[in-house]
């Protein structure tokens, strides 16, 4: 019979990035599919004429969070003091360990991999992909937000994010930051299941780690 251990696995800025991060997107994807594809609100005198309007502010007001809450993810993937994650999300590179963690969630084997980063391989390939989605909704929403603008903070950071609407085009450019955001839809319930699982077949406190920043380990004697 093994001894269970804990083990501190998430700081308190990467458990607040999370949940935040989280929030942000929900907000995010219900606002956005609205603006997407709007239907009729019965407005009476005054009532709700301007719901498209709060509805896009919502929406780029979160826009602007997730983007600040992406910066701070960076930052510390590369600089924080508990944990400096940036080389865990290459954990895809180990061949052996990815392939060994791709039979293991096939059910071809129950062999997990060996634990060498704080990711496994293919949730590095997740988390990664992840991120990489995150910045291209950033940018695209930038582009879409300073369309029109030519005063205020909105209409510099336009003029950054200007070049790479004349390379697509700003139709390319709506299509993108939709297609996206379909690619974070389809994220989130594999994200929430395989937690669940990897929680119930190793017993390691995986989904309340998240708020705890707590894992158990079982060592065998």
């Amino acid at each position: 019979m093994g001894n269970i251990t804990s083990k501190k696995e998430w700081s308190v800025a990467i458990r607040f990035n999370h949940w935040l991060m989280a929030a942000s997107i929900i907000v995010l994807m219900l606002t956005g599919y609205y603006i997407a594809d709007p239907f009729t609100i019965p407005a009476g005198d005054t009532l709700n004429k301007m719901f498209m309007g709060n509805v896009r502010f919502w929406h780029i007001l979160f826009g602007v969070i997730l983007a600040f809450l992406f910066l701070w993810r960076l930052y510390l993937a590369f600089f924080s003091r508990f944990h400096a994650d940036w080389k865990d999300f290459f954990a895809w590179t180990n061949g052996k360990n990815l392939i060994r963690q791709m039979r293991l969630y096939l059910l071809v084997s129950k062999e997990p991999p060996e634990h060498t980063h704080l990711y496994g391989p293919l949730q590095s390939l997740a988390y990664g992909g992840l991120l990489t989605m995150i910045f291209l909704i950033v940018l695209t929403g930038l582009i879409l937000m300073g369309a029109g603008y030519d005063a205020g903070l909105t209409s510099l950071v336009y003029k950054l994010v200007k070049p790479f609407e004349n390379w697509l085009g700003l139709a390319t450019v709506r299509w993108l930051h939709h297609i996206l955001m379909w690619g974070v839809i389809l994220f989130l319930p594999v994200h929430i299941y395989m937690a669940f699982w990897h929680d119930v077949i190793f017993k390691e406190g995986t989904v309340s780690s998240m708020i705890s920043g707590t894992v158990f380990h079982r060592s065998h004697e």
